[in-house]
C-alpha cells in the first residue's frame, strides 16, 4: 500500500464522519501539465475516474489520507501513487459518510481484502471500546500487516492470498469453521465480488444475519477495470 496525503482549501469540510467513506479521484497522468488538467476537467472521459476510501481526515488541517493498492502501471490510481510527489495533483469528488455509522449490536463480523482494509480499518477504529467480534483481512504477504488501533475484544485474523487474479477461498473457510454467536451479528465485509457474493450468501442464510445489519460490498472483480465492475454490479442488482 502508498499512502499519499492530499491537502486543499475544499477538504476543510472532510472530517471524522468519512473515514471509511468513498471518493472519486481524477487521476491525470504523470506528464499531465496542471493547466492542462485544469481545462479538461469538467470534460467527461478526459481523465481516469477510480474510486477510493478516506483512510484518515484532518479538516482542520485540510488533509486527507488515502491508501493506494501499488501494483504498477496497470492502474491508473497505483501509476499516480507511485509518482506522487510533494506539488503532484489530481481531482476530488466526495466524499460519502462512512459505511456503518452505528454500533448497538453485542458482536461484530469484518473482512476484508487489500481493496476493502482502508475501509475496515477505519471501521475499527470507529467502534466502541468495550465492542466484541472477529475481523478477517486478506492480503498477499503478512509484510502487508498493518497496526490498527481496534477494541481489544475484536480478534483480528491475518489471512495470505499471494496470487490476487485468482479467487481466494480462504475467508469462507474462515467463517464456515469458527464458532459463530447466537443473537444478533453486525456485519461490515467488502472486497473482490466473486468473493463477497460466496461471503453473502453464509452470512445472510446460513448465520441468519439480517440486512440491515450488513454492509456487503463488492469492491472489484477479478478480470474487471472499475467502469466495467461499475456496470457488471448495475446489471446484478
Amino acid at each position: 500500500m502508498i499512502r499519499v496525503t492530499l491537502s486543499g482549501d475544499s477538504l476543510s469540510s472532510v472530517g471524522r464522519q468519512h473515514e471509511g467513506g468513498n471518493c472519486k479521484l481524477i487521476l491525470p497522468e504523470v506528464d499531465t501539465s496542471f493547466d492542462d488538467f485544469s481545462a479538461r476537467l469538467q470534460e467527461k472521459g478526459a481523465f481516469p475516474v477510480r474510486t477510493y476510501t478516506v483512510r484518515y481526515a484532518r479538516g482542520e488541517q485540510k488533509e486527507v489520507d488515502i491508501d493506494f493498492v501499488s501494483h504498477g502501471a496497470s492502474g491508473p490510481g497505483s501509476r499516480w501513487a507511485e509518482s506522487a510527489r510533494v506539488g503532484s495533483f489530481l481531482g476530488f469528488m466526495g466524499p460519502s459518510l462512512a459505511k456503518v455509522t452505528h454500533f448497538n449490536a453485542p458482536w461484530y463480523f469484518l473482512a476484508a481484502d487489500l481493496s476493502a482494509l482502508p475501509m475496515v480499518a477505519a471501521t475499527l477504529e470507529a467502534m466502541p471500546a468495550d465492542a466484541r467480534g472477529v475481523a478477517i483481512i486478506e492480503v498477499p504477504s503478512l509484510l502487508d500487516q498493518q497496526e490498527i488501533e481496534s477494541p481489544i475484544g475484536i480478534g483480528i485474523h491475518w489471512l495470505v492470498h499471494a496470487d490476487s487474479l485468482q479467487q481466494s477461498f480462504a475467508q469462507e473457510r474462515f467463517v464456515k469453521a469458527i464458532d459463530w454467536p447466537g443473537g444478533r451479528v453486525q456485519v461490515c465485509v467488502a472486497g473482490e465480488s466473486n468473493t463477497i457474493k460466496s461471503l453473502k450468501k453464509i452470512l445472510l442464510e446460513d448465520k441468519g444475519v439480517v440486512k440491515s445489519d450488513s454492509y456487503i460490498s463488492g469492491y472489484w472483480k477479478i478480470g474487471l477495470i472499475e467502469p466495467e465492475h461499475q456496470q457488471f454490479k448495475k446489471k446484478s442488482a
